[in-house]
């Protein structure tokens, strides 16, 4: 059974860094897309960055130029980067990952746990 566990979140000061991994365990036959969300307190899950197969990405607006994402294929395991960090930054970041179980059956998106990402003084 596939999973994605993430590690890395915290409690940082404004300004401060964190980074985030996510591994993939289990059987599958290739992974797309791979990518971060984030949810704050009291609004909807949003897109942070994603990564594709062949190492295109996107950023959100809001963290271009503080977050960088990227990922080893052979592990398998994405990371995200996040410096100059802002209190606006804080939520439960969730791992994406859109994967093939086999060579017959389609991709499905895996989400993992989430980790708690606070930044406050």
């Amino acid at each position: 059974q596939v999973q994605l566990v993430e590690s890395g979140g915290g409690l940082v000061q404004p300004g401060g860094s964190l980074r985030l991994s996510c591994v993939v365990s289990g059987s599958f036959f290739s992974i797309k897309n791979m990518g971060w969300y984030r949810q704050p307190p009291g609004k909807q899950r949003e897109l942070v960055a994603i990564i594709t197969n062949e190492a295109n990405i996107n950023y959100a607006d809001s963290v271009k130029g503080r977050f960088t994402i990227s990922r080893d294929n052979t592990k398998p395991t994405v990371w995200l980067q996040m410096n100059s960090l802002k209190p606006e930054d804080t939520a439960v970041y969730y791992c994406n990952a859109a994967i093939q179980i086999s060579i017959r059956t389609m991709t499905y998106n895996y989400w993992g746990q989430g980790t708690q990402v606070t930044v406050s003084s």
